[in-house]
């Protein structure tokens, strides 16, 4: 099926794409110091989750395109023209949670943040040139692999600029969300396709990452015991509204932009974001500010090279 929506100029889709990023910093924050609150990681991500799933219910229920949408879901589905996989992306939503919970408190948002732009570098280039996303095969042109590369080396500069070790696994986990990222972005584009809008694509995203993320909590609680009391400041709680909003925006936006440029322009959004928080708000292991001030310069360049056409002119 082709998606018939008007094409938005590229300016529009990525500085929509940067305020993903933008968001995405706030909501590792929000949920890193919920999970410092609650002592468990998981239940502060099922929270997130959940409270997003919520909001997801009452708005597809309420607007006309949600209702629309849920149906075309649940004829796809029954009539198998919508493939279980493209219902998993709530997996990965889940997993980027996960992490924010466990690891951001001590790690800070700008190191979270290199992490998953690893992984997402890596996973777009592989999904893009695969036409694994809605926008079918994207060239990947020497600007393409340059930004990436470029991508890569903001990471290196975050990984040598930290002050305090961390263990491996807190590395290992936002690259692996990254790559959980573009691959989200890519199937959450595809089933939009498929159903007709972004809210519910979104909302299937919600239920399935909360589904896992109440099996992973259940655990936890089962190995490690009940999480502290339940903090009583809102703002802790407004984790899930966030990720609403920028997972519509990203399933929105990935068909104008494809899986790389929606990725790395949302890193710049990220590393802006991250580098306001973590001043006002240092981790533990987080990088020193020329560090992050010279990661921030080069992910800002890898988005500026990746989107430039590198097409030959042309003899007259």
């Amino acid at each position: 099926m082709h998606d018939d929506a008007p094409r938005l100029p590229v300016w529009v889709a990525l500085t929509g794409a940067v305020l993903i990023g933008v968001m995405t910093a706030v909501q590792a924050r929000i949920n890193g110091q919920l999970g410092v609150r609650l002592e468990d990681g998981l239940v502060a991500a099922l929270i997130s989750f959940g409270s997003g799933l919520l909001i997801l219910t009452v708005i597809s229920a309420a607007l006309p395109a949600g209702r629309r949408g849920f149906a075309r879901l649940a004829s796809g589905v029954r009539e198998r023209r919508i493939p279980f996989w493209m219902l998993c992306g709530g997996a990965a939503g889940a997993l980027t949670v996960a992490t924010q919970g466990l690891a951001v408190g001590i790690i800070g948002v700008s190191l979270f943040t290199v992490g998953v732009v690893a992984g997402q570098t890596v996973s777009a280039l592989v999904l893009d040139r695969a036409g694994y996303g809605p926008s079918g095969v994207v060239a990947v042109t020497p600007g393409r692999v340059l930004g990436g590369a470029l991508a890569l080396v903001a990471v290196a500069i975050a990984l040598t600029g930290r002050t305090v070790e961390v263990p491996l696994w807190m590395l290992l986990l936002p690259f692996a969300a990254g790559v959980g990222i573009a691959w989200q972005q890519a199937t959450n584009g595809r089933l939009r396709q498929r159903v007709g809008t972004p809210l519910t694509a979104t909302l299937v995203n919600f239920i399935g990452g909360s589904l896992c993320l109440a099996v992973l909590a259940a655990v936890s609680i089962a190995v490690s015991g009940a999480p502290a009391a339940l903090p009583t400041d809102p703002w802790l709680y407004l984790g899930g509204a966030l990720g609403v909003a920028y997972i519509f925006l990203g399933a929105a936006l990935v068909v104008h932009t494809g899986v790389l440029l929606l990725g790395l322009a949302s890193v710049v959004g990220q590393l802006f974001a991250s580098l306001a928080l973590d001043a006002a708000w240092p981790a533990p292991a987080g990088p020193s500010l020329a560090a992050s001030l010279t990661m921030i310069g080069v992910a800002l360049a890898s988005v500026v090279v990746a989107a430039v056409p590198w097409r030959r002119r042309r003899a007259r």
